[in-house]
């Protein structure tokens, strides 16, 4: 990345700071032997963070039968790494979601990334289950920089920032290298290690614009990330027919998977996206237009299965 943009982007205001009780708790975690009742203990110190993680934990998303009302049972029951995702996913959502940033529809911009970070959940139980946590968070975070980008530099990264929209094209790494000296991908990832998030979910949106990431288990969450993202903004606006089997197509063969089983899974994944969309507070398109969408990708998919 261009020494100059760094230096732009940390200069500006574009990148929140995550308060300190989170990034505690995120330090505390990263220790793979870390004690749940050091995490107790720092997240106590914020009644707010508290009563947020509560609130989480008794969602319908995690099939919770009696009321969680301990904060040590609500962690043991999310996990570490699902309790840093959502955690670190709900301030940051807030934080950015408030910014009011030229050329961005930030609605959209959330709506997007939630519904292809619930994709990626969906791809990653399939293809690399130990990896649904970094999946999730990478696909929810992995386009921030673009966030930043339009922020730190609006002149140059203006035209770009507004393809970021319905009916947009994809963000490609050559237009943004030529007008900024940098990626949105790059930025991300710097962000995300600034925000010490593991070096799995930083490596893989740092790959994730890539179209031959490598090998490896970073490299199959890039690839993940990219195909949940093309997936997502099929779902987040009213798609050309004929474009949706051959975009779709193209995604799943990206990271392996059959097309039938991406029919299978978007039965289920308009639930997921509601549930997590009101715990993140995140603006979804309304039920019976989403059903109607992924009604037309189901069909579109089962008539070219059908025809080969």
């Amino acid at each position: 990345m261009n020494a100059q943009v760094i230096e732009i982007i940390r200069n500006s205001a574009a990148v929140p700071s995550v308060p300190q009780v989170v990034t505690r708790v995120l330090q505390i975690m990263q220790d793979p032997e870390f004690d749940y009742g050091d995490v107790v203990k720092g997240l106590s110190a914020d009644a707010g963070t508290v009563s947020e993680i509560l609130r989480l934990s008794n969602s319908a998303l995690f099939g919770v039968r009696q009321k969680v009302v301990s904060l040590r049972q609500a962690l043991t029951l999310l996990g570490p790494k699902r309790t840093r995702s959502l955690l670190l996913g709900r301030y940051l959502v807030d934080t950015l979601g408030a910014k009011s940033v030229e050329g961005l529809d930030m609605s959209y911009f959330w709506r997007r990334s939630l519904t292809s970070s619930v994709i990626a959940t969906n791809f990653a139980n399939a293809i690399a289950p130990r990896w649904r946590e970094e999946a999730f968070i990478s696909a929810l975070l992995g386009d921030i920089g673009v966030i930043i980008l339009a922020q730190a530099l609006p002149t140059r990264y203006a035209a770009i920032a507004r393809e970021f929209t319905p009916q947009g094209r994809f963000i490609e790494a050559e237009q943004e290298l030529e007008a900024v000296g940098a990626t949105h991908a790059e930025v991300s990832a710097m962000v995300l290690h600034h925000w010490s998030l593991p070096d799995a979910v930083t490596t893989a949106v740092n790959l994730h614009q890539s179209s031959n990431p490598g090998d490896g288990e970073e490299a199959t969450i890039a690839r993940i990330i990219n195909a949940s993202d093309r997936i997502g903004k099929l779902l987040c606006e009213i798609p050309d027919v004929e474009e949706v089997a051959p975009i779709c197509t193209n995604a799943v063969n990206m990271i392996g998977l059959d097309v039938e089983l991406l029919v299978e899974m978007l039965a289920g994944v308009e639930r997921d996206i509601e549930e997590l969309a009101e715990i993140l507070r995140i603006d979804v398109i309304q039920s019976n237009v989403y059903t109607l969408i992924a009604k037309t990708i189901q069909e579109s998919l089962s008539n070219s299965t059908a025809e080969q």
